[in-house]
């Protein structure tokens, strides 16, 4: 604390004076940097209100991101199960073709095969019978 110079009927009137300019002087700092720091605080506040909705609304954009890609996922999922299976039966189908196609060839082959001895057969009897008119022929030129 300042003290002041004792003068008569008091204080050093100046003095005073003087301390308590700079008290005003002070004061209204105070005040004014008060003033200052509220609006900067109502500033920030706003600011800070501004920042929690930006940050809901970033919330719920990956809380959507997340659904979307699991709605995603399970679609690629049922996706791929569908295929799999289609697949399969197509293999199934495949397989059953090729095997329906095998049994058929064999079948002719059986029948080809079947065929070839008879014909192997009538070939041979015609033969022997052409080689017993010959015989004759010869037994006839003979005479």
């Amino acid at each position: 604390m300042e003290k002041f110079n004792y003068e008569e009927n008091g204080y050093n009137r100046n003095e005073v004076n003087r301390f308590i300019n700079d008290v005003i002087m002070q004061t209204e700092s105070i005040v004014n940097k008060c003033k200052q720091q509220e609006l900067e605080v109502s500033r920030l506040q706003s600011e800070l209100v501004h920042y929690q909705k930006l940050e809901e609304m970033l919330k719920q954009a990956i809380r959507n991101a997340e659904v979307n890609a699991e709605n995603a996922k399970k679609i690629a999922q049922e996706e791929a199960d569908m295929i799999i299976s289609d697949a399969k039966h197509n293999a199934d189908r495949i397989v059953n073709e090729a095997l329906l196609k095998a049994e058929k060839i064999e079948v002719n082959r059986e029948v080809l095969e079947k065929n070839m001895k008879i014909f192997k057969r009538k070939l041979k009897l015609i033969m022997e019978q052409q080689m017993a008119v010959v015989d004759e022929i010869e037994i006839l030129e003979l005479e």
